[in-house]
């Protein structure tokens, strides 16, 4: 399948020039916004041909469907992000690197599943699965502004300042990031979950289907509602939060992309 791979390169590409823009101009405080937003819809853009050109129009339940999902909802929450907040501009250098490796992942495995992981592709099924994506996506979000945390924090305890260091938002604006993107995340999570519940009480007639999935998804949601007390009310701040914070992305990863990595990888016989 050559069409995934000449999009996943373009969309490498992309990135690659993305994260190379951030780096350079994440020094300024202000950074003009027009480009930020070209060197975020390029990438999108590859992004979603990939997908388009992997899946051929039909819905796909594999792992290199749900790598391309998240690199495509990760860039629109971002995308959105910048509009909102500058100071998650400065996020880029970080996010665009991270982005790279999971479009090079997915630009690696270029195999539709034939799978449709059991579910119709009506309207009840993407009421589910866009809250699932977008929840994600602002665990990403919140992950790397969790790291950009760790990075500053362990800078200011050296007494140094690197390169990275400065091209990322201080630790107040990155504490105020994770905040915002869990926040934001508890909310979709719990929609998702609310929907997912549906989803499964009309195909199947149970309200839950006790897997991996849903084990990992409900302590996601129960660990983001206490980070955001103990933030609120108990003042948790710094290096455990981001720990935290990483903590509630692997859950989520292991929830949506791991699950697939096992079913569609290591638990499918070679061909």
């Amino acid at each position: 399948m050559t069409g995934p791979l000449v999009f996943g390169f373009a969309t490498l590409l992309a990135l690659a020039g993305g994260g190379a823009w951030a780096w350079r101009h994440s020094l300024r405080q202000d950074p003009s916004l027009g480009p930020a937003l070209v060197f975020v819809c390029l990438p999108l853009a590859g992004a979603v041909a990939a997908l388009a050109v992997l899946v051929e129009g039909q819905w796909d339940s594999g792992f290199g469907a749900a790598v391309w999902l998240s690199v495509i909802f990760s860039l629109i929450v971002y995308l959105l992000s910048i509009l909102l907040s500058p100071e998650s501009r400065r996020l880029g250098s970080l996010l665009f690197a991270y982005l790279f490796i999971l479009a090079a992942v997915a630009s690696l495995w270029p195999v539709a599943s034939s799978s449709s992981g059991g579910y119709p592709t009506g309207a009840w099924f993407l009421v589910h699965i866009v809250p699932s994506l977008a929840t994600y996506a602002l665990a990403t979000l919140a992950a790397i502004a969790g790291v950009a945390v760790l990075v500053q924090e362990t800078a200011l305890k050296r007494r140094t300042r690197p390169p990275l260091s400065q091209r990322l938002p201080s630790i107040a604006d990155g504490e105020r990031l994770e905040a915002r993107y869990l926040l934001a995340a508890e909310i979709v999570l719990g929609l998702g979950i609310i929907t997912g519940m549906a989803l499964s009480l009309t195909q199947t007639g149970e309200l839950l289907r006790f897997d991996h999935k849903t084990v990992l998804t409900f302590l996601a949601f129960v660990l983001i509602g206490l980070l955001l007390v103990l933030q609120s009310r108990s003042g948790l701040r710094g290096k455990r939060l981001g720990r935290l914070v990483l903590l509630c992305y692997l859950l989520l990863t292991l929830a949506y992309p791991g699950v697939k990595f096992v079913s569609d990888v290591l638990l499918t016989p070679p061909v």
